[in-house]
């Protein structure tokens, strides 16, 4: 009975023990717990000071940036209002030259006749063309187209077929090239080419087309429907023309109608011409040079100068140069 006695209190202090043992862990790891807390919170402090310092350098920067822009601006609206500012000058300029150039409209005209009666005198028949009109007796008029000499023995039409003279000045085209074959009792040869230097006859590329009733009116008709490509400069077309029909035993003329030179340089396309079209025995250029402007820029676009105030600045001066008249169309109708 004793004996039983001490077997249960052994087993009692056992539990107890067992008990303790598991509170005491408990304690342990809260204790523990707790000394390593502190030390995460430090490293969670130090994190949060970086990132408030990053974010700090990155909004720096951006105030920077905005600061470079905010300038930039400023300086484009200033270059803005100067552009203006020159844009109007420009534009007073503009209209100052366009009541200038109307106003001598007339006097350039007349100008022009003139010119092209002196060079007309001033022109020596060869012995054939003498022969030809021996007994011919026309009007001194008669040898003037819009005051342009029409005495040379070949002639040669070069037309800017750009879409502004197709669109606006065709029909005057047509009736310019049409008076002038009118005028011409008799020529050796014909050509007909853009001022590209494309053949509006393919068939007679590099060569003279012989004149007559029937190759005339076939140039006419053929002008309602030609629609080559053009980049609205004629210094292709009268390159090619010289390049390929220059002969100095022949009095060739060539006819440039067009209202605008594009692109390029006016000084270069005069040394071309000059390089070409070499002077003769007689101090005259083979090759005569005529051009006739058709007003499209101030009839429907209000005036614009620049492109075609180029082409008469060329034009003026390879006719002086090559011994033909520059004629300015003071309208599109006839």
């Amino acid at each position: 009975m004793r004996k039983r006695r001490r077997d249960i209190e052994t087993g009692s202090l056992s539990f107890l023990d067992v008990i303790c043992c598991g509170f005491g862990a408990i304690i342990l790891l809260l204790v523990i717990t707790k000394i390593f807390e502190p030390i995460r919170l430090e490293e969670t402090h130090v994190d949060l000071e970086n990132l408030v310092v990053k974010y700090q350098q990155e909004l720096e920067d951006i105030i920077g940036q905005t600061n470079i822009i905010t300038r930039e601006r400023l300086a484009t609206i200033e270059n803005v209002d100067q552009n203006e500012t020159q844009i109007a000058q420009l534009q007073s300029e503009l209209m100052r030259i366009r009541a200038e150039f109307f106003a001598t409209q007339d006097d350039a005209e007349m100008s022009n006749e003139l010119e092209g009666r002196l060079a007309q005198a001033k022109q020596r028949l060869t012995e054939e063309m003498q022969s030809l009109l021996a007994n011919y007796r026309p009007d001194p008029d008669e040898y003037m187209v819009g005051g342009i000499p029409v005495d040379s023995e070949y002639i040669i039409f070069i037309i800017d077929t750009s879409g502004s003279m197709q669109r606006y000045a065709w029909d005057r085209v047509q009736q310019q090239i049409s008076e002038t074959l009118q005028v011409y009792p008799q020529v050796k040869g014909i050509q007909v080419l853009n001022d590209m230097g494309e053949y509006m006859f393919r068939s007679y590329r590099n060569q003279w087309i012989p004149d007559g009733t029937e190759i005339r009116r076939r140039i006419v008709d053929g002008l309602r429907n030609w629609q080559a490509f053009s980049n609205s400069s004629p210094r292709e077309g009268i390159l090619e023309a010289i390049e390929t029909f220059y002969d100095p035993n022949k009095k060739i003329s060539l006819y440039v109608y067009s209202d605008d030179f594009a692109a390029g340089s006016i000084n270069a396309v005069v040394r071309e011409v000059d390089r070409r079209n070499q002077l003769g025995e007689d101090g005259a250029r083979r090759v005569r040079i005529h051009a006739v402007a058709f007003p499209v820029y101030y009839e429907v676009t209000n005036g614009e100068l620049l492109s075609s105030a180029r082409f008469a600045i060329l034009m003026r001066v390879l006719c002086q140069r090559n011994g033909g008249t520059f004629v300015a169309l003071s309208s599109l109708r006839g």
